[in-house]
């Protein structure tokens, strides 16, 4: 499994990383595959092709709530944690807070923390702050697990950034203001959109925290389909996963061809 003498991967190399990689998109396949069977019951292969539970997902008003609700969640938490992040990363790596190190380990720790305890912890403080129930505590629960995102990416981008280019526009006159905008911020947009398009599908895929938090009228689709799935699998559950799993495959072959992220990931 050694690689060759002109730096390429050997054979065993090359074979292990694609039955890992095709053992990593079998259960994908699967859920594709059911999601188009013409039972009322999940099986593999499919039995006939229909469209048929794409449709029920798509007049459903309970799933057209739910993916309603998760939208709003992940586009606002992703935005909230794009302007907070940003900010904080460009304090965090101009060294403009006293303690720059330990603050970064501290807005690091949601993606070290079990989501459990975060879920529970939050369950805990928003029940004596009066914040559960609402869809602004909801929000800012998952501003918390996606600003790590951003400050990691930003501080990512920001690190590999010729400063002469900022302080040369400075010098032109730009006001500090003016040099982030114009020159800074272009300059680290890719990284800065891999970090937005992982907050965005966390906070989009989150139920550890979601679950404790929302209340009886509210529900997003992670928690839906949780719920569903206790209850009895049918081809609407694959149906609805299909159509995430495409969703987020197109965004994330648009943003890779206009910003190529994966550079940053």
């Amino acid at each position: 499994m050694s690689a060759d003498t002109d730096g390429r991967p050997g054979p065993g190399v090359t074979l292990t990383a694609f039955a890992v990689i095709v053992f990593l998109q079998v259960p994908v396949v699967v859920v594709i595959l059911a999601a188009f069977s013409t039972t009322s019951y999940l099986t593999i292969p499919p039995q006939g092709l229909t469209l048929a539970w794409f449709g029920k997902v798509l007049s459903d008003p309970a799933y057209l709530s739910a993916i309603r609700m998760s939208l709003i969640l992940a586009c606002g938490s992703t935005v909230i944690s794009l302007v907070l992040g940003v900010a904080a990363a460009f304090a965090l790596f101009r060294k403009a807070v006293p303690g720059s190190e330990a603050i970064t380990s501290f807005l690091m720790a949601p993606l070290v923390l079990p989501a459990v305890v975060i879920g529970v912890a939050l369950l805990q403080y928003f029940s004596l702050t009066g914040l559960r129930g609402g869809l602004f505590g909801l929000l800012m629960a998952h501003v918390v697990i996606t600003v790590p995102y951003i400050v990691r990416s930003a501080l990512a981008s920001l690190s590999g950034l010729d400063l002469a280019v900022e302080e040369a526009a400075r010098v032109l006159g730009a006001s500090g203001f003016a040099a982030f905008r114009l020159v800074t911020l272009p300059l680290i947009a890719p990284g800065l959109v891999a970090g937005a398009l992982f907050a965005f599908i966390t906070s989009l895929d989150n139920v550890p925290v979601t679950i404790f938090l929302i209340t009886g009228s509210q529900t997003t689709l992670p928690v839906l389909i949780f719920t569903s799935v206790e209850m009895g699998i049918d081809p609407s559950v694959a149906a609805v996963s299909t159509l995430l799993i495409v969703a987020t495959g197109i965004v994330l072959l648009l943003a890779e061809r206009r910003f190529g992220f994966h550079r940053f990931v």
